[in-house]
């Protein structure tokens, strides 16, 4: 049995060394080399302004819309032009009823991509959450008319004609 285990001991080493051997290193020169060398982090090569987006998201699905909010603010700060952000930034000041924020935020967006589908539902959803039922209606309306296949529009306008209490049922905003 003894002989077995120095066997295997000895083949682990010839194999190593072989091993090392071939790339020109010792074992100790390597082990420096790691030690040296700093491990990039996950986000390397990552614009802030996108780790604020991915936190924002991330927050505002858990519904957690204050940190939401004060990560898409990061992410604008950083990045005045990124349309995605001051969308979830506009989205996350509905979500905590600061309307006249959240419509500013919106006037943004327009100026960035215009009256896209998506822009036109969440319109409708901001509309919405603040009562004004005749505009939340005529945004959802120009969504699907911007793109009759945007199944969040047409769910959203279809809630105006369900038999159901808007109370029980709320439209959809798409972030």
């Amino acid at each position: 049995m003894r002989k077995d285990l120095i066997l295997g001991m000895s083949i682990l080493t010839v194999t190593a060394a072989v091993a090392l051997g071939g790339c020109g290193a010792s074992l100790d020169q390597l082990t420096s080399m790691a030690v040296e060398k700093p491990v990039e982090p996950a986000s390397y090569g990552v614009w802030p302004s996108t780790r604020h987006l991915d936190r924002g998201k991330f927050a505002y699905r858990q519904g957690d819309f204050g940190l939401a909010a004060e990560a898409f603010s990061k992410a604008v700060e950083e990045e005045k032009d990124n349309a995605e952000a001051w969308l979830g930034l506009a989205a996350s000041y509905d979500r905590l009823k600061r309307f006249d924020q959240a419509r500013r935020a919106y006037d943004v967006v327009v100026k960035i991509v215009g009256h896209t589908p998506t822009v036109l539902n969440n319109l409708g959803y901001h509309y919405y959450l603040k009562g004004d039922m005749d505009s939340a209606r005529r945004s959802f309306d120009a969504a699907l008319r911007a793109d009759p296949n945007n199944v969040v529009a047409k769910n959203n306008l279809a809630l105006f004609w369900a038999p159901t209490p808007a109370s029980d049922v709320r439209p959809r905003d798409r972030l």
